[in-house]
């Protein structure tokens, strides 16, 4: 579908803020000065890592919260709650177990008044465009996830709305049946067979974006920026085998790792800013497989991104954390798109166990503040032991407690496993019991 750039636009996003207010600390932001205009005819997709606050403007869009700052207008009217015209697919299926297919398709039309007869017409022409004819009197227990979406899609889809939210619709289903799904859609879509006029897409998977959207928003995190917008040239259908498909995927891999932040120095002291880093919860099982797999042929030290995602069978929101990580630590480094082992990421790969461990001691005491700031504590006091309590405490001082959760826990794995520091989950106890106090 060819965009009309002259007509009015049916969603327009300005200076959106939405932050939470925090007890005692700052108001954590989860997005910042967001802008978005969307017209009739075209898909977009807001790209971006688990964080980034996608979901969130897309609730704000569909008038289920209300940003802390700025404005939403549909059509020229300012969203105030849920609006005439919008309609929303989740990730996860959000069916009534107790209601047949058709009932749950059903259940918008209701809500709006229309009439049993109405009901029941839309409704069938609905469940048979996307493809679950004969399903009608199915309860969902009866059904595969991807059916359930398929419901799930049709519920939206029977109002008529101009405008599909789309939260990851297709990340809860098993990679065949989400293509199937996916391909589906867009040709309903190229042949003006889906009763809306445009849509706005959240994802994190790069390759998916590509295929679907007329337009990208690439969105940076902590807080939520739109970084980058980026018009997709390519018509339907598309060939993801196609060079220039593969160039744009790799441009856009590039495009999010030179965002990344570098790798910081030994030298560099301990305090606040860096010691509340959030911290990837990746496990050191799947950073040593990752370095093992980059060491060996064919990549020999260095990988373009995607075409190791797809050997490793990861998404950008999956292998981004890892190499990310491997950045922090010292033993990769992330450029335009490429992952490359350091040298320290070499001696790891060929070293035995206890060798490995010492590395990545070291690699969390030189670039991890919090790791460092526990096995420092431990040393001080004269018995060597400090309550997980006061870690968490600060750490919330700067991020949500979900956040500081995970970042804590990393720091344990990590700091277990290198043998910096022992943890007593029982108690919520650092110490340095079994552990070198020389390490």
């Amino acid at each position: 579908m060819d965009v009309a750039t002259t007509v009015a636009p049916l969603l327009e996003v300005r200076a959106c803020r939405q932050s939470y207010h925090k007890e005692s600390a700052i108001d954590l932001v989860v997005l910042d000065d967001v802008n978005l205009t969307l017209r009739g005819g075209e898909i977009v997709g807001l790209l971006g890592r688990s964080g980034s606050g996608k979901s969130t403007l897309l609730r704000i869009v569909a008038g289920l919260l209300q940003p802390t700052a700025g404005e939403v207008r549909w059509r020229g009217e300012p969203v105030r709650g849920p609006m005439p015209g919008i309609a929303m697919v989740f990730q996860s299926f959000a069916l009534f177990p107790w209601l047949t297919v058709r009932e749950n398709v059903e259940l918008g039309l209701e809500a709006q008044g229309v009439a049993r007869a109405e009901r029941e017409m839309r409704a069938e022409a609905a469940i048979d465009l996307i493809g679950l004819g004969g399903y009608d009197s199915a309860y969902p227990k009866e059904l595969s996830g991807g059916m359930r979406q398929r419901v799930g899609l049709a519920r939206a889809l029977v109002v008529h709305p101009d405008l599909l939210l789309m939260d990851e619709p297709f990340s809860a289903l098993d990679v065949l049946t989400a293509e199937t799904l996916r391909t589906d859609l867009i040709d309903l879509w190229s042949e003006g067979k889906l009763p809306v006029k445009s849509v706005l897409l959240v994802t994190h998977n790069i390759e998916e974006a590509v295929l679907m959207c007329d337009r990208i928003l690439v969105f940076s995190a902590n807080p939520g920026r739109v970084a980058s917008e980026l018009r997709v040239p390519f018509a339907h259908p598309r060939n993801r085998l196609d060079p220039a498909f593969r160039q744009m995927v790799d441009d856009i891999y590039a495009l999010m790792t030179r965002r990344a932040p570098a790798p910081r120095p030994a030298a560099v002291a301990v305090h606040d800013a860096t010691f509340a880093t959030p911290l990837h919860p990746v496990s050191t099982n799947l950073l040593a497989g990752l370095i093992e797999a980059l060491a060996m042929p064919p990549y020999d030290g260095r990988a373009d991104l995607p075409a190791l995602a797809a050997s490793l069978q990861l998404e950008a929101d999956e292998l981004l954390p890892l190499g990310e990580t491997l950045q922090l630590l010292g033993l990769g480094v992330l450029e335009e798109g490429d992952v490359r082992l350091t040298e320290s990421g070499r001696e790891f790969a060929q070293a035995d166990t206890e060798r490995r461990k010492a590395i990545f001691a070291a690699a969390l005491r030189a670039h991890v503040p919090l790791a460092a700031a526990i096995r420092r504590t431990l040393d001080e006091r004269w018995n060597h032991r400090a309550s997980a309590v006061r870690f968490r405490d600060e750490l919330e001082d700067h991020m949500s407690p979900d956040y500081a959760e995970d970042t804590l826990r990393t720091a344990i794995s990590w700091g277990r496993y290198a043998e910096l520091y022992s943890y007593d989950e029982e108690a919520q106890q650092f110490s340095l019991d079994d552990v070198e106090t020389t390490a």
